[in-house]
C-alpha cells in the first residue's frame, strides 16, 4: 500500500489517541466533534457576507465569499462536506476560501439542512434552488450568469452532482462545470476502496453507510439518482467536470468511476488522484504540502473553464 505523505501521517498521529468514528460516536458526538476542531483562517476575502433567503423548506442561510472588487466575476455554489449529518458554513469556512482564491471565482456556501432532523429530498431540494436563486440574483451580487458552477466535497460534492443532474432534467442555470472533491457518489460497499480503507484514516465505510442511511433511508431499494448520482443510467449532457480522489479514501473508487462513465457518455472530465493523503485532505491546504499542490492544480482548471468553457 501506498505511504501516507509525512505531512498528513503526522496530522493523523496526533488525532489517534482521542479519535472515535462517526457512527459509534453518534450524531450529537460527531457535531460537537468537528464543532471542537481549531478554526484556522483561511485567505483574506474582500468582502464576505451571511444571508438568509426563502428557500423550499423554510429560511436557509447562505455565506458568500467575494475573493476581489471586480464586476462580472463567475460564481461557484459550494456544498460542505459531513455526510449531510455534520458540518455547516462555519466549520468548512477555510475550504469555501480557498476555493475562492484558487478559483478567482464568487463562492455562494450554502447552510443546507442536516440529517437526520431532515431526511432526503431536504438537502437536493436546497442544492437545486441555491443554484436556481444565484442565476436570479447574479446581477445585484455582481456575478456573470453565463460563468455559474457547483461544487462539494464528500457529501457535499454529492449535492453537487444531484443538482447537475436535476438541472438537466428539470431545467435551470446552466453549469460551466462541477467540481467533486472526494465525494461520496454511491453506496456501494464493495469496492476495493471501501475494503481497503474500511477503518479509516479520518473517515470510515461505517462512517458513510451510517450518514447515508440517516439521510437516505435504509433501503437502497428506494434510491433516487438526484440522492445517489451513481445511479443515473445517462450521464450525457452534463457540464465539464473535475473529479478530485485520495489515495487513502474509502470513497475513491465510487468516485473515480463515475468519471469514467463521464467521459464515456462524451463529458469533458478531468479525474486527479492525489498519493498519500487521506478523505478530507484539501481543509489542510493551508499548512500540508501536497494538499497546496492539488488546490493549485484544481484552481488553473477551474479558471480555465469559466474562461474557455
Amino acid at each position: 500500500m501506498l505511504e501516507l505523505d509525512p505531512d498528513v501521517a503526522a496530522y493523523l498521529g496526533t488525532r489517534q489517541d482521542n479519535w472515535v468514528p462517526m457512527h459509534e460516536a453518534g450524531v450529537e458526538a460527531a457535531r460537537a466533534a468537528l464543532n471542537a476542531l481549531p478554526r484556522r483562517p483561511g485567505p483574506d476575502m474582500h468582502s464576505v457576507e451571511d444571508r438568509v433567503v426563502d428557500g423550499p423548506h423554510g429560511p436557509l442561510p447562505l455565506r458568500i465569499y467575494r475573493p476581489v472588487d471586480a464586476p462580472d466575476l463567475p460564481a461557484i455554489v459550494y456544498f460542505h462536506g459531513g455526510g449531510l449529518v455534520i458540518g455547516s458554513v462555519d466549520t468548512f469556512d477555510i475550504l469555501a476560501r480557498m476555493l475562492a482564491q484558487a478559483a478567482e471565482a464568487v463562492v455562494v456556501s450554502v447552510d443546507y439542512r442536516l440529517a437526520p432532523e431532515h431526511r432526503y429530498p431536504v438537502a437536493t431540494d436546497e442544492a437545486y434552488f441555491s443554484v436556481q436563486w444565484l442565476g436570479a440574483n447574479a446581477a445585484d451580487l455582481g456575478v456573470d450568469p453565463a460563468r455559474i458552477a457547483v461544487a462539494g466535497d464528500s457529501a457535499g460534492a454529492t449535492l453537487a452532482a444531484g443538482a447537475a443532474l436535476q438541472i438537466r432534467e428539470e431545467g435551470g442555470v446552466p453549469l460551466v462545470f462541477q467540481l467533486h472533491i472526494y465525494a461520496g457518489i454511491d453506496r456501494d460497499d464493495t469496492r476495493p476502496s471501501v475494503l481497503e480503507f474500511a477503518d479509516g484514516p479520518i473517515i470510515t465505510a461505517g462512517d458513510f453507510a451510517w450518514t447515508k442511511n440517516l439521510y437516505l433511508g435504509d433501503d437502497p431499494g428506494a434510491d433516487h439518482p438526484y440522492g445517489v448520482p451513481s445511479l443515473a443510467e445517462d450521464l450525457s449532457g452534463l457540464p465539464a467536470t473535475i473529479i478530485v480522489t485520495a489515495s487513502h479514501d474509502p470513497s475513491r473508487d465510487g468516485a473515480e468511476e463515475y468519471g469514467h462513465r463521464l467521459r464515456d457518455a462524451g463529458v469533458q472530465t478531468a479525474v486527479l488522484r492525489y498519493p498519500g493523503v487521506a478523505h478530507g485532505f484539501l481543509m489542510h491546504a493551508d499548512r500540508h504540502v501536497r494538499a497546496r499542490l492539488a488546490l493549485a492544480e484544481i484552481g488553473g482548471l477551474m479558471r480555465a473553464k469559466f474562461m474557455f468553457g
